[in-house]
């Protein structure tokens, strides 16, 4: 199994907006998505000068599921949106 974790700093600009909408259409994916798992989307609840806005828990089979996710239309969709409204995102791959 590969777990893959993205952690984001959003823009201040419809900041609590942006971040519901994100979740939302993240949750989306797993429904279209065929080769994702399971997806958790979190909102940060402690607001400490070290966390970010928003993390995304998401794993797949194998590599060769996260590289499909990857440029799956519906991903994609999900990406460009998620460029215009955050500053930072970090990623952490890893097998389980």
């Amino acid at each position: 199994m590969l777990v893959h974790i993205v952690m984001f700093a959003f823009k201040e600009e419809n900041k609590e907006e942006n971040l519901h909408k994100t979740k939302a259409m993240l949750e989306a994916l797993l429904e279209k998505i065929p080769s994702l798992s399971s997806m958790e989307v979190g909102l940060d609840c402690v607001q400490s000068e070290r966390s970010f806005d928003l993390v995304l828990t998401s794993t797949f089979e194998n590599r060769e599921g996260l590289s499909a996710y990857a440029v799956h239309p519906a991903h994609l969709e999900v990406v460009s949106f998620i460029k215009e409204v955050t500053e930072v995102a970090k990623v952490v791959d890893y097998e389980k």
